[in-house]
């Protein structure tokens, strides 16, 4: 029977899943396991079911033993594998596209409206319990009749945006290239990323990561939007120039920012955290009972389907 090292702690019934099929190496106490940490305790094991928290760079993959043949990465993204380095040694690298798409886009939405309805100060309020209702007490961001910018119209940007429609937003996007008619529906497509920020009221975060898009918002890019937008982001944390950022909030050119997602997580820049116009999740984007079950099951059976056929139809390399 094949091994697989599973690097973090999966819903009980997708690791009774992998254990009708593999020899299982669990991490029973479920922490982040250091760079070689994850090479030595996968030294005896023919692949690796990894999560989107482990760093699987060139020098990992360097060391990793020759009986590796497959990573199959607990998530949508990939941004924390070497893909190339891992194809220059034969393994595949999978990830669980198309069951995290509601899970996410949900998120997407939540983040977009806190932000924009200033839910945080609103949650500190109701906390002191000697609010006064006024005329102009806390006045938000409305999303009907807006614009709301898509930065990475795939599966994920795709449901965000059939969210936002039936809030009356008005949908723009800019992407790699343009959708086909059926996909785009009516959302207006921008040829560059400057284009789409200014006619962004609201700007939603789904792209992928990838190092053209590491800090895609910055100083330079934030100039574009509209006074007083609102941004949020539910993709990945490394998307957003935090110093710029907290530079736009203080001075109101960014409303409002939304996050699901953030740059070292579970380290938040201390501004974020101080700031009242910024509203913060822990990572829940595909945390629902349903969505990370079945991501456990895809990811155990992308390993299944590779060793069963030598391919997998989600394999990314």
């Amino acid at each position: 029977m094949r091994k697989i090292l599973i690097t973090r702690r999966l819903i009980k019934s997708s690791e009774e899943y992998a254990s009708k099929f593999f020899n299982v190496k669990l991490n029973k106490e479920d922490k982040l396991l250091t760079k070689n940490e994850l090479v030595n305790q996968s030294y005896d094991c023919d692949g690796i079911l990894s999560s989107i928290a482990e760093n699987l760079d060139a020098e990992v993959i360097s060391k990793l033993s020759d009986k590796i043949k497959i990573i199959s990465n607990f998530a949508v993204g990939y941004g924390n594998i070497d893909v190339e380095a891992a194809k220059k040694r034969n393994i595949v690298v999978t990830n669980t596209p198309d069951v995290l798409t509601d899970a996410t886009a949900e998120i997407a939405i939540l983040v977009l409206l806190g932000a924009a309805r200033r839910a945080k100060e609103g949650i500190e309020w109701a906390n002191k319990k000697n609010w006064k209702w006024s005329a102009d007490f806390l006045m938000g961001k409305q999303l009907t009749g807006s614009r709301l910018g898509i930065l990475g119209m795939g599966r994920i940007g795709g449901a965000v945006a059939d969210r936002a429609r039936s809030f009356g937003m008005k949908i723009h996007y800019f992407n790699r290239s343009r959708l086909k008619k059926n996909l785009e529906k009516d959302a207006v497509y921008h040829k560059s990323l400057e284009s789409l920020l200014s006619v962004s009221d609201f700007l939603s975060i789904n792209c992928p990561a990838t190092k053209e898009t590491k800090h895609i918002i910055n100083e330079k890019t934030i100039k574009n939007f509209p006074d007083g937008a609102v941004i949020s982001n539910s993709a990945r944390g490394d998307m957003i120039d935090d110093e710029a950022m907290v530079k736009a909030l203080k001075s109101g050119k960014i409303f409002s920012l939304g996050l699901d997602v953030y740059n070292g997580e579970p380290n938040i820049h201390p501004e974020y955290l101080a700031l009242p116009n910024v509203f913060v999740l822990p990572h829940l984007g595909s945390s629902t009972i349903k969505t990370r079950v079945a991501m456990g099951d895809l990811a155990v059976s992308n390993i299944i389907e590779f060793f069963k056929t030598g391919k997998c139809k989600n394999k990314i390399n």
